[in-house]
């Protein structure tokens, strides 16, 4: 009798339960909590997302940063402290025509540049040059990084190289005209900077110049003694190679290529021992363009991905380093820190690990 009896309270709970299971699965649907069917995920696609999220509305989307840039009064505090690092001291007399030749004088406009590569300086250079007379038109991004200009390039304007100015003013007017003019700089993250030189220079897929295959094959060769096959792939190196070949040159004190050595080494205010008047981040560079510009005097802008309107933290050359770096040991790690070291002071910037990375940390 009391078997009998359960029955239908069986058969109600079960029913019950279904409706439970139903309710919490179309839940946790509309909430995103439920789990989700097992799936293979490109990190291609992802990278794809995080990029379409690159944008923000006046206010930070990743960690608690705004991304308000620093003051040019921290900025010129941390610059003494990298300074200090290197173990070098400032004179606050200028010396601009002591520069190598990545200073630039732009007498029409009384502006210096120091361009650093993998900093953005071809299209700082392309603008000023613009707003200098020296170019006619506004130069297309094609134009800028490909060699469209062969001679004409704007690597190739040596008038407005400021170690090549002797050649076209008095001497007695330099310094008067150098001591007058605005200056300024851009520098960058470590990390970003050295995925950037990279992905341009080295990596597969890009179309290289004769000469920077030929650094590419012999880093190649270098990492796997000589045992790479013919095809043409494989004669670039991985960026594990290429990172093990900047630490190898580092501690044997030899030349690195401007374009992935510590970028200190391209800036007057260690080589001239002279003071900028003002310095910019890549990081903060669609605002702080602006800004130059405006201290210029000129209407202008920078071409290319320097828009003020997108989160830095979500760039490519930053996705890349965090995806790239975490897959080098610890000991690598440490050893291009070393190497970056006086980089990262220069404007005291976040590790791949940070979640405000690259942004400098002021």
């Amino acid at each position: 009798m009391i078997a009998n009896c359960r029955k239908p309270w069986r058969s109600v709970a079960i029913v019950l339960a279904i409706l439970i299971t139903i309710l919490l699965h179309l839940y946790s649907r509309s909430t995103g909590t439920g789990s989700s069917p097992a799936v293979s995920i490109n990190s291609d696609n992802v990278r794809q997302s995080m990029e379409q999220r690159n944008r923000f509305e006046g206010k930070a989307t990743v960690g608690t940063k705004s991304l308000k840039p620093p003051s040019q009064e921290w900025a010129q505090q941390q610059f003494q402290k990298a300074l200090r690092l290197s173990n070098r001291t400032i004179n606050t007399l200028k010396s601009w025509a002591n520069c190598g030749k990545t200073t630039y004088y732009f007498h029409n406009i009384s502006v210096i540049y120091t361009g650093v590569p993998k900093n953005g300086c071809s299209n700082w250079k392309a603008a000023l040059l613009l707003a200098n007379g020296n170019l006619k038109e506004p130069l297309s991004p094609y134009k800028i990084h490909s060699g469209y200009f062969r001679f004409n390039n704007v690597h190739k304007f040596n008038e407005v190289r400021v170690n090549h100015i002797r050649r076209h003013f008095d001497v007695s007017d330099i310094k008067t005209n150098l001591d007058k003019a605005f200056s300024f700089t851009v520098v960058r993250n470590p990390w970003t900077r050295l995925v950037s030189g990279y992905r341009d220079k080295l990596s597969q897929g890009t179309q290289h110049s004769t000469r920077f295959l030929k650094i590419g094959n012999s880093i190649a060769k270098t990492g796997r003694e000589n045992t790479i096959n013919s095809r043409p792939e494989n004669k670039l190196p991985t960026f594990e190679e290429y990172a093990k070949w900047i630490v190898m040159l580092s501690e044997q004190n030899e030349f690195i290529n401007p374009h992935f050595g510590p970028q200190f080494e391209s800036i007057c205010i260690f080589r001239g021992h002279v003071k900028y008047d003002f310095i910019a981040s890549v990081e903060y560079v669609g605002l702080l363009g602006r800004e130059i510009f405006k201290r210029i005097g000129v209407e202008s802008s920078l071409l290319g991905p320097y828009d003020e309107t997108s989160d830095p933290r979500l760039s490519k050359s930053v996705l890349y380093a965090k995806e790239w770096l975490s897959k080098l040991d610890a000991d690598l790690i440490d050893k291009l820190y070393e190497v970056f070291k006086v980089d990262f002071a220069l404007m005291n910037y976040s590790n791949f690990t940070h979640p405000d990375f690259p942004l400098p940390m002021f």
